[in-house]
């Protein structure tokens, strides 16, 4: 294998060390377009609120359900857009529920 190379493969990449599922994922889509999505703290979060996943869900059944869920071709980008409104709106303390245009969606009525 040359320096500096990152193959597209799943087996390879989740046998490095430190390399797991979310990482292997977030390389693969990005990298090379193939329909994965890596789920994190904010993605599982935000999947939960929405009912798109249920709380007792695990990151790899969370996974499951939304690559079953979601359209494929926009798996990379609906990642992207799951992480950044878990980070910065949706957030685990404090969530910006008011000016959410989500709200109605949402299962997380302590904060409504």
């Amino acid at each position: 294998m040359k320096f500096g190379y990152v193959p597209n493969d799943r087996k390879y990449l989740e046998s490095l060390p430190g390399v797991g599922r979310k990482t292997t994922n977030v390389v693969l889509s990005n990298l090379y377009n193939v329909p994965c999505i890596a789920v994190d703290t904010h993605v599982s979060r935000v999947s939960i609120r929405l009912g798109l996943a249920h709380k007792k869900d695990d990151v790899r059944k969370i996974e499951k359900k939304l690559t079953k869920k979601l359209p494929k071709a926009k798996l990379c980008r609906i990642h992207h857009q799951l992480v950044l409104f878990g980070r910065y709106h949706c957030k685990a303390q404090k969530p910006n529920c008011e000016n959410c245009k989500l709200k109605d969606k949402c299962k997380n009525k302590g904060y409504k």
